[in-house]
């Protein structure tokens, strides 16, 4: 057992009790609402992105990797942006990424033939990884430590919204040809850059909903003094390495084989139409949402582990029944359950790796690698169950999404509760047992 995993990290020794400190500042909505736009516009080319890629007739595998050049850029950047987000501070980068997003989704409009929607698409993926980190650094230094879940399930919560209404019209959009979404995207992504530049300064400079969160995003502007956690560190917690697994089978699962498999699984496997594969995804999003509005309180009273195992559980044993499935009605109540499924374990998830590194520590690049973790999943889950279809069909790719996810929940046996409340209670009890004998 290792140091970090035999004591509370610096946050319990800080913990707040009192309901005030459950209160999300008026920081953290400015950025659910700059998520919610870009989620809506994500949504919106979702179910149109992979039929745009195959339009240029190169397969499946070749359309997938369309999807998975987006995480692949944002792989090979990830340890870019953590060291810019420590170097340049959070809402500097967040606005930057927002705007390379949007000049890259313009770019995939106009795309006239696949390699140069390949390229477009891939490039996007160095802003996205940008705001992402910056967002997730945001969140841990506003949020109070007893609503680290509530923060991030409320985060997740506009994107999920988002991805609901989205995907449905995306799909009310096909008859408008498959290159408008994108540029309507373009057009969502520079408005949550001027929502976040506006606001977030103004809370800044004229006040907050709490005095605390004006305090935390006036410390973002000077953190030359703040430690910087490294990644060795952060390894060195088995609630860190378990995270970064998880994160893996979330990635895989959740970002890359929705994306890139439910649609043509839809279209091709039960021959539905566009409509129907926009409807799959909303499905998914509506499971989501549905375990994210209420995970993040109670992982922040009973602690992060339990809901992460669930999650990973369900996630992993409705998309390995996806594998037997050749009605459309069933296609959506699975994609219903593995959505809620994905929504138990993503907010504790996170909330996990906020504990890991605490407010006082500048954690960039412990942030990228976990980033890193979600886009390799997300890169190697749609090429390789791409390839399996091709080879195969939908049914293996299906189970073989679904084992990982059974196979992550296992693994987090391993990893410790970070909870402040839920270490401090088992310190107490440890102390008593010893006590007694």
């Amino acid at each position: 057992m290792t140091n970090n995993d035999s004591s509370t990290n610096h946050d319990d020794e800080q913990a707040e009790s009192t309901a005030a400190s459950r209160r999300l500042p008026k920081e953290i909505y400015v950025l659910v609402a700059a998520a919610f736009i870009v989620a809506l516009g994500y949504g919106i080319i979702a179910p149109v992105l992979p039929q745009f890629a195959a339009s240029f007739n190169f397969g499946v595998t070749a359309a997938t990797i369309v999807v998975s050049s987006f995480a692949f850029f944002r792989f090979v950047f990830s340890p870019s942006s953590g060291r810019l987000v420590d170097a340049f501070g959070e809402r500097r980068i967040y606005i930057s990424g927002l705007l390379i997003v949007a000049a890259s989704t313009a770019a995939v409009a106009f795309a006239q033939n696949y390699w140069q929607l390949l390229i477009f698409r891939g490039l996007g993926g160095i802003g996205s990884t940008m705001f992402t980190v910056s967002a997730m650094a945001l969140i841990i230094r506003l949020a109070p430590i007893n609503a680290r879940a509530k923060a991030s399930s409320t985060y997740a919560t506009a994107f999920l919204v988002g991805n609901i209404a989205g995907p449905v019209l995306g799909g009310a959009m096909a008859g408008w040809g498959m290159r408008i979404p994108f540029i309507i995207y373009a057009v969502g992504l520079l408005i949550a850059a001027i929502v976040v530049r506006i606001f977030l300064a103004s809370t800044a400079s004229e006040g907050s909903s709490t005095k605390l969160g004006r305090a935390r995003l006036e410390a973002t502007k000077d953190e030359t003094q703040m430690e910087v956690m490294t990644f060795r560190q952060a390894w060195e917690d088995s609630a860190y390495r378990a995270a970064l697994i998880s994160a893996f089978v979330q990635g895989w699962s959740a970002m890359g084989i929705r994306v890139a498999i439910y649609p043509l699984f839809a279209i091709q496997a039960l021959k539905a139409d566009t409509a129907v594969a926009g409807l799959a995804l909303t499905m998914f999003a509506i499971g989501n949402a549905s375990a994210v509005t209420v995970v993040g309180r109670y992982a922040d009273t009973y602690g992060r582990k339990p809901f992460i195992q669930w999650g990973l559980l369900v996630l992993g044993v409705t998309t390995s029944a996806l594998a037997f499935t050749d009605s459309i009605w069933l296609f959506f109540l699975l994609s219903v359950f593995a959505g809620i499924g994905s929504g138990l374990a993503n907010p504790a998830q996170q909330a996990t790796v906020a504990d890991v590194i605490g407010r006082d520590r500048k954690g960039g690049r412990v942030l990228a690698k976990y980033q890193m973790a979600l886009d390799a999943g997300a890169i190697l889950g749609p090429v390789i169950a791409g390839a399996v279809v091709d080879h195969f069909d939908y049914s293996w790719a299906f189970m073989l999404t679904g084992v990982l996810g059974i196979l992550a929940a296992a693994y987090w046996i391993t990893g410790r509760e970070t909870r402040p409340r839920v270490v401090r209670k088992a310190e107490q009890n440890a102390r008593i047992e010893d006590d007694l004998s």
